[in-house]
């Protein structure tokens, strides 16, 4: 049990909160085309959730010997011990399998999309090593996820459902930008690449204010394109508000404050999904 927490801890199962909302809101932009079985949606569900377990902890395994070195992230539990190096290669097949496997129980087109997908997600884990749009290639790893809901449900990527990918990728490769402003001479010391390393802290806030704001005009616009109502803009409004929140939280009048960074990344995102993900759903149960 020791061990399975330790898991847990290190490929941070809680932050499934990022991804569940979001491939709910895909649910109800594709609802009116698609097959709604408990089996099929408890299949979807699996396979998103086992997808970001692989990433995490293909994540963990390829950067366990940068982390050794980061102060910051000096006590992840690879570098500690708590986990093992064959632990966690074994962590990230089994997902892997789940996930290919979850891929193929839905259709044969997901299946066949499956491995492919996982190359993308398992890649980003190597992108810092030679490109600083390492977090755009994140962000387009989280964007196959509404997609991927959609072929999985009606058998091909609705514009609606593409629309709202570009907006979860911009979404969640804005605050990776945050995120990585923690690191940013470490990784320039370390010859790692990033937005930050490369553009320094002005242009990181830039960037992430400019994916931001295309994530809420993309992930309000998608509802519309579907036939969705006030639920959904409501619950789009919620979220760019937060975003807004969010930006002022992590660096109030232009001016980055870095210990504030891991209480946005968390909290408010997950509050924003979570909101955004129920009024969507909302909206679903008035207009049915």
């Amino acid at each position: 049990m020791t061990q399975l927490a330790a898991l847990s801890r290190m490929v941070k199962l809680e932050h499934s909160l990022f991804a569940l909302p979001f491939a709910a809101a895909a649910v109800v932009l594709v609802a009116r085309d698609a097959r709604l079985d408990p089996v099929r949606l408890a299949l979807v569900a699996l396979a998103v959730v086992a997808a970001r377990t692989a990433a995490m902890a293909m994540n963990r395994i390829s950067d366990r010997r940068f982390d050794a070195r980061n102060p910051r992230t000096s006590r992840r539990e690879l570098v500690t011990g708590e986990v093992s190096v064959t632990g966690a290669w074994a962590l990230l097949a089994g997902s892997s399998a789940l996930f290919v496997a979850a891929a193929a129980l839905i259709a044969p087109l997901c299946g066949a999309l499956a491995l492919p997908v996982l190359a993308i997600l398992l890649g980003y884990s190597y992108a810092k090593r030679f490109t600083w749009a390492v977090h755009l290639w994140l962000g387009v790893a989280q964007a196959l996820a509404p997609i991927g809901v959609a072929i999985a449900l009606t058998g091909r990527a609705t514009l609606p459902a593409v629309v709202l990918g570009v907006g979860v990728g911009a979404w969640i490769a804005g605050f990776d930008v945050f995120y990585s402003l923690q690191d940013m001479e470490f990784d320039r010391g370390e010859g790692l690449q990033s937005i930050p390393a490369r553009f320094g802290v002005r242009g990181a806030l830039a960037w992430a204010r400019g994916l931001h704001l295309l994530a809420a005009l993309c992930i309000a616009g998608a509802g519309p394109l579907a036939g969705r109502g006030p639920g959904w803009l409501a619950g789009a409004a919620i979220l760019a508000g937060v975003l807004v929140a969010e930006h002022r939280h992590v660096a109030p009048g232009g001016a980055l404050r870095p210990e504030r960074i891991g209480v946005a990344f968390f909290n408010y995102n997950a509050f924003a999904s979570v909101a955004f993900a129920a009024a969507a759903l909302a909206d679903l149960a008035l207009r049915a």
